[in-house]
């Protein structure tokens, strides 16, 4: 797949909760084919102390309104000047990296989608495409506290929605691993989120012979493959995480599950 480097313009800048926001952008030209599980590389102007570019999932792609969506959350001061765009600003991006999350061989195969925290980004997108595709997926998506969930009503334009907040403010108490949803039949998991989350689903997956696949969320810098700064263990050696992946079947990660 063709990797651009794009003049995007902001048409719209969406606070989530006071630690994440939603960026939406647009471009004169037709938007390049972008997949789900794919990132971007946003290069970020007049901050001094921001020498690389930041790496950002994609969120969603609206193809009537030839935009696409970034949900970011605020971790320096990279996505904190990211914060500050404004409707007209001209961000410069590298895009589509990395690999993808795989389509299921059936419309009938029960999927999951399971999130945690900013992690949620990817799946939304591909939730969307799921759904174009005739499939019913389902998402279950973790925060802290309710503060913490974001894109719900989006979700549920996609499939049926369910949730898990460790404080019991919305949706089951407790971790997504521990939701009643997965007392029942699942054909293969999806899943993005804190590295923990992640490996906990993979052995839920794993103890219940279920087909999982991870989208990392190692620290990126070139976003190529040449500066091996987001290198992970796999059964076949080290691969980064930007070229190689960010998607994985759980199945090939050394994880210690």
């Amino acid at each position: 797949m063709k990797k651009c480097s794009l003049d995007m313009v902001v048409s719209a800048n969406i606070p989530l909760g006071s630690n994440h926001f939603l960026l939406k952008f647009t471009h004169k030209e037709q938007l390049p084919e972008m997949l789900p599980g794919q990132f971007v590389q946003v290069r970020v102007d007049n901050a001094p102390g921001v020498f690389l570019r930041r790496p950002i999932s994609v969120n969603f792609v609206d193809q009537q309104k030839n935009e696409l969506w970034l949900l970011v959350q605020k971790v320096g001061e990279g996505t904190r000047k990211m914060s500050e765009y404004k409707t007209g600003d001209v961000v410069n991006m590298l895009l589509p990296l990395g690999n993808s999350f795989t389509m299921p061989q059936s419309a009938q195969s029960r999927l999951l989608l399971v999130g945690g925290g900013v992690g949620i980004a990817p799946l939304l997108y591909m939730g969307s495409l799921l759904k174009q595709q005739g499939c019913n997926p389902m998402f279950l998506l973790g925060a802290r506290s309710a503060d913490g969930l974001m894109q719900i009503d989006d979700f549920k334009q996609f499939g049926e929605v369910f949730i898990t907040t460790e404080d019991g403010s919305a949706g089951e108490k407790g971790f997504v691993t521990q939701h009643s949803k997965l007392q029942e039949h699942i054909d293969k998991i999806y899943t993005c989120g804190p590295t923990p989350m992640m490996q906990a689903v993979a052995r839920f997956a794993q103890n219940n012979d279920i087909e999982c696949e991870a989208s990392l969320e190692n620290k990126m810098a070139c976003g190529f493959g040449a500066c091996l700064c987001c290198v992970t263990q796999t059964q076949s050696g080290h691969k980064c995480v930007c070229s190689e992946g960010p998607v994985f079947n759980t199945k090939e990660l050394s994880w210690q599950i």
